[in-house]
């Protein structure tokens, strides 16, 4: 090929990618590159911009940041008690759907709907619902005797009431496995039922080998949005005080998860620099957990036809 084709060839191709390109460097990488400079300054909106180095990093590591530890401790008690439980109860469901049921369908929309409700409004309803004194959930358990709980109102109970919600909202991983369940081939159920296997070999030496690329993307998806989950604290664990000041992620931070930390440092405290610190930080972990679980994927992913055996 010759060089004029080449390089007519290499426009085409710009001209046609040019809005992607242009895109990704207008609402990510300049963005990235802007938040990673005001990490080291000190700023507020509308006010005059001052380096100040690793400050805004040492007020976070030295606690001077008060905010900063309860905001990691509620986030990883939430990211590794709700990733690994949504897996689990989204492959289950999607197993049970995947059979010859009655009313597949049926159930199928159940578990789907709570997706295209909008999530800031579905967590105000739920959240009326687990209202401890007069929700209607704690009024049916006390109804069938079954012991209450105090929900969102408890620093006890607040992060895992937050994961019963996500629960109930994974209808789109649910879709994921069910999409990954009907790619299996047919072939080697019928190749185990020959050689005598019940569902529980069949489910161990098929099902979850032959979906284990699913369950690896949707464990790679499940940490990152874990990680900056926001609608959920935002819409159902804040409020305010006793004297009328707003308060963020309660009861006494137990929610405070870190991305609604972050939005409280840049939008409530107007501490710009710091909130962009906080960002860096968050991109650094979530970089380094998505490596790890890539890193890891070798030992227990299958693909098909590249030599492994389940």
């Amino acid at each position: 090929m010759s060089s004029s084709k080449r390089l007519k060839n290499l426009r085409t191709g710009l001209l046609f990618t040019s809005p992607v390109l242009l895109g990704y460097a207008i609402f990510i990488l300049i963005p990235l590159i802007v938040t990673f400079v005001l990490s080291f300054t000190e700023y507020t909106i509308g006010g005059p911009m001052k380096f100040i180095g690793l400050t805004n990093f040492n007020d976070m590591f030295s606690g001077k940041d008060m905010f900063f530890y309860p905001a990691v401790k509620a986030t990883f008690y939430y990211v590794f008690f709700s990733v690994p439980l949504m897996i689990v109860f989204s492959f289950a469901i999607a197993v049970l759907l995947n059979q010859n049921i009655i009313a597949r369908g049926f159930f199928r929309g159940v578990f789907y709907l709570p997706v295209v409700i909008p999530l800031a409004s579905a967590g105000i309803v739920w959240m009326w619902m687990l209202q401890p004194d007069f929700g209607v959930v704690n009024y049916l358990l006390d109804k069938v005797g079954l012991p209450t709980s105090p929900w969102l109102a408890s620093d006890k109970t607040v992060i895992p009431t937050l994961v019963l919600f996500g629960l109930w909202n994974c209808g789109s991983t649910i879709v994921i496995f069910l999409a990954g369940l009907q790619a299996i081939p047919a072939q080697l159920y019928e190749a185990i039922e020959i050689d005598g296997g019940n569902a529980w070999r069949k489910l161990l030496h098929i099902t979850i080998p032959m979906s284990s690329p699913i369950i690896f993307f949707n464990a790679v998806m499940g940490f990152i949005n874990a990680f900056q989950t926001f609608v959920q604290p935002a819409v159902m664990t804040s409020g305010s005080s006793g004297s009328g000041a707003a308060t963020m992620g309660g009861p006494d931070n137990a929610s405070l998860l870190y991305v609604l930390y972050l939005f409280q440092n840049a939008f409530r405290f107007s501490k710009m620099g710091a909130a962009s610190a906080n960002a860096v930080i968050l991109f650094l972990v979530t970089l380094l957990f998505t490596f790890l679980i890539f890193k890891f994927s070798k030992s227990f992913v299958h693909y098909e036809g590249d030599g492994k055996t389940s």
